[in-house]
């Protein structure tokens, strides 16, 4: 079995991680109240989602 000659350092140790970071959240505007969103999920503000009232609308 192999066996590694010298330690890894933190420096090539992170240079070789770097592109596990986690992806950026999606964000779009709700078409109905123009609010800020998750694509695929009910709008917050005003309750809608694929035009239709699904959760009762946030008071404001």
């Amino acid at each position: 079995m192999a066996v590694p000659k010298r330690r890894t350092s933190k420096r090539k140790k992170r240079a070789r991680n770097t592109h596990k970071t986690a992806p950026a959240v999606a964000i779009q505007q709700c078409p109905r109240c123009q609010a800020p969103k998750r694509p695929h999920h009910v709008c917050a503000e005003c309750g809608y989602y694929a035009g239709k009232q699904r959760v009762a609308a946030k008071e404001a």
